[in-house]
């Protein structure tokens, strides 16, 4: 079902066709095809609710002045069974179109009626989308990145779901390759310090240092004693990584579960190697000759498929353009590579059956994009199927100083740390403050300040402050009806025209974050119907007036309501009805 809005653009857009089909008509414009033209919302509502180009785009095919076009599509219009109740000329040759009170009221109208339905649509026509991201790695806890990819990532999918796409959310799992192997490697080491003593063996530069590499140790030997200190050396390490790794898979679900995050499933690249895609895709470049051997390892050639995605090239210190460099994909050694494995892993969705893939990466691989997309048109995929959202570093905040360290642990700040210091509403809702390609410091202090300069309780607040209207009103013997259109077109007061315009763009907003793959919009939209809400509730009495308009205003503070908690719970963060 189409929206009040979409309703309202689709009934101008018919009724600018037919004016221009009367004027050719009555022989005021010549017969040539009206060009396409753009129906917008002007940033200043005193020019009109909608403007439209149509008189503007059409001066070359008319050849006649925008403003003489304008004035012959004006006179034959007819706005009957529109939303609008006039339209005007403005300037060199705009269209400037203005709602009637029967807009205002049925949005109020739909809205009540949707409920919880209602921002939901059709637009992604059931195309399957797999939102990946977070991914990772294994071998230690999770950190910041991790928490802005989490909450943007899960959000996105929201998005993309409200918007009619039919979305799966994955985790994919690097228990295979070099960094389990470091991870092995780590582990032994500490384990035998743990027992023989921390000079008894030195631990590598590029080995894992971090404290839960000890605890692991300590609480193996704790299980097994030294029994594994005769082992070989693979077997020790082997069942080091089968006792490590799995509690630290559970410790990643058990902090995203903490975050509201649940995933359709948690994808593990030992998987590809045990089942031969990824030998399958290796083989698959080398027979169409885009592999070649080099110092001993396989090499893939990136460019050849990679470069069309690249966009502005690199220049070297010489000045000079550089191409995409080859990428290894069996190391000398004989082990493949994660890119190897990356491209097995890509191909596997899209086997699986899905319309586009995106991921959500850390700003650092922003080179690993082109060279992804090219090899999947490499092993005769769409490469432009696969879309990365590219995601900016953070610093945490607190009194206007960069924070490194937790207040709990002394150490560096993991996602568990940050989940333990701020609410999760919190959370969520400012890693979508902006937009994933800019670069965000998140204030530990205003996320716990309950007051309106903290933006998820300044929009918590108005939800709580329209039931507390709701239950004041209760008391008094006073309860919303079933107001019919007359009533409803009694909202005529700016702020509350101002306020249902808002409401009604909410569908709009999730589209077009569904179609720029960012969910930022939506805490933009939520802060703002808010602000809204709050400016309308000081210059609008809803209790103490005359009842038909009593009962216009609680309609419409039952529709804010409805559509406050939609997006809320689109961002899974709690709507309180007290505060």
């Amino acid at each position: 079902m189409l929206t009040i809005a979409e309703k309202t653009q689709q009934q101008l857009k018919e009724a600018i066709e037919s004016a221009v089909a009367a004027a050719v008509a009555a022989g005021e414009l010549p017969n040539e095809p009206l060009p396409d033209f753009t129906i917008e919302v002007p940033a200043d509502r005193k020019n009109g609710d909608f403007a439209a180009n149509a008189a503007m785009v059409s001066a070359r095919a008319f050849r006649k002045a925008p403003r003489q076009i304008a004035e012959s599509i004006v006179a034959p219009l007819s706005l009957d069974n529109t939303y609008f109740d006039r339209a005007e000329v403005a300037g060199p040759g705009f269209l400037n179109f203005f709602l009637s009170p029967a807009f205002y009221a049925d949005v109020v109208a739909q809205v009540l009626s949707a409920g919880d339905a209602y921002g939901r649509s059709d637009f992604g026509a059931g195309k399957k989308v797999m939102v990946e991201f977070v991914s990772a790695n294994p071998t230690g806890p999770m950190h910041m990145g991790n928490a802005r990819g989490g909450a943007l990532g899960d959000c996105l999918a929201a998005v993309l779901d409200a918007a009619g796409y039919e979305v799966w959310r994955e985790f994919y799992i690097n228990d295979a390759g070099n960094q389990i192997e470091k991870f092995g490697l780590s582990l032994d080491i500490r384990y035998q310090q743990h027992l023989r003593g921390e000079d008894s063996v030195q631990m590598p530069e590029d080995a894992y240092h971090g404290d839960d590499i000890r605890d692991h140790a300590a609480a193996f030997a704790e299980l097994y004693g030294d029994r594994y200190l005769a082992c070989e050396e693979s077997e020790r390490r082997e069942a080091l990584i089968r006792y490590a790794l799995p509690l630290n898979i559970e410790k990643m679900q058990k902090d995203m579960g903490k975050y509201r995050i649940v995933y359709d499933r948690w994808f593990t690249e030992s998987t590809l190697h045990e089942n031969g895609e990824l030998a399958e895709v290796i083989d698959l470049l080398t027979e169409r000759g885009l592999t070649y051997e080099k110092d001993g390892a396989l090499w893939y050639k990136a460019g050849e498929h990679g470069e069309k995605y690249q966009g502005k090239k690199h220049t070297n210190r010489d000045g000079v353009e550089e191409g995409i460099k080859d990428e290894v994909l069996v190391r000398a050694n004989g082990n493949p590579t994660y890119f190897a494995a990356d491209i097995a892993y890509h191909r596997n969705k899209f086997a699986r059956g899905f319309d586009t893939c995106i991921d959500v990466w850390g700003a650092d691989h922003h080179g690993h994009v082109a060279r992804m997309k090219g090899a999947m048109d490499a092993i005769g995929l769409d490469g432009s199927r696969l879309q990365v959202v590219l995601m900016q570093l953070v610093r945490l905040m607190r009194d206007g100083e960069v924070v490194r360290m937790s207040k709990r642990s002394g150490k560096a700040i993991q996602l568990a740390d940050l989940l333990d210091e701020v609410p999760v509403d919190a959370a969520r809702f400012f890693f979508n403050l902006r937009e994933a390609s800019t670069q965000m410091d998140f204030d530990l202090g205003l996320a716990i300040e309950q007051s309106s300069s903290n933006p998820v309780y300044y929009v918590q607040y108005a939800h709580a402050r329209i039931c507390s209207i709701f239950r004041t009103l209760a008391e008094d013997g006073v309860t919303l009806g079933t107001p019919d259109g007359g009533v409803l077109s009694l909202l005529n007061a700016p702020e509350e025209t101002e306020l249902i315009r808002h409401i009604s763009s909410y569908a709009s907003e999730i589209i077009a974050c569904a179609k720029a793959t960012d969910p930022a919009g939506m805490t933009r939209y939520a802060v703002e119907l808010a602000t809204l809400f709050h400016k309308f509730y000081n210059a609008c009495r809803v209790r103490g007036v005359d009842e038909p308009l009593q009962q216009a205003r609680m309609a419409l503070c039952k529709a804010t309501r409805i559509v406050l908690k939609n997006v809320l719970t689109l961002l899974k963060i709690e709507a309180p009805e007290s505060m």
